[in-house]
């Protein structure tokens, strides 16, 4: 049996981003149950927050001035463990109904009924 990657969230308890490294290993956890063996959330200090993938830094908030989003993450992982993974997070288009065009997105505030 084939060893699946493994995941580490490096995360600083002192900035209490435990939650943000918990929601970051679900979404990973989701999108590649296939692909990984295991996420690790590992507690650290000093502003930490890195995620690596068999070693390899995918993402330093030091280095990259800033969280990573879930979309972005998802690709460097997915580079890493599962290049040949389509990639399926559909960009928001305008919907067609009845031949109708619906506007996504905010709503006109004249059309939400504040003038």
């Amino acid at each position: 049996m084939t060893r699946k990657p493994r995941i580490e969230i490096e995360f600083c308890t002192q900035c209490r981003w435990l939650l943000r490294a918990a929601w970051l290993a679900q979404e990973l956890l989701t999108t590649f149950e296939q692909e990984i063996g295991e996420v690790a959330l590992i507690p650290g200090t000093g502003g930490v927050f890195e995620v690596r993938g068999e070693g390899a830094l995918l993402w330093s908030r030091k280095q990259e001035g800033r969280f990573p989003e879930a979309k972005e993450l998802k690709q460097r992982l997915r580079d890493l463990v599962a290049p040949d993974k389509p990639w399926a997070i559909p960009s928001p288009k305008p919907s067609v109904i009845a031949g109708a065009r619906v506007r996504v997105g905010p709503v006109p505030r004249q059309a939400a009924g504040v003038v």
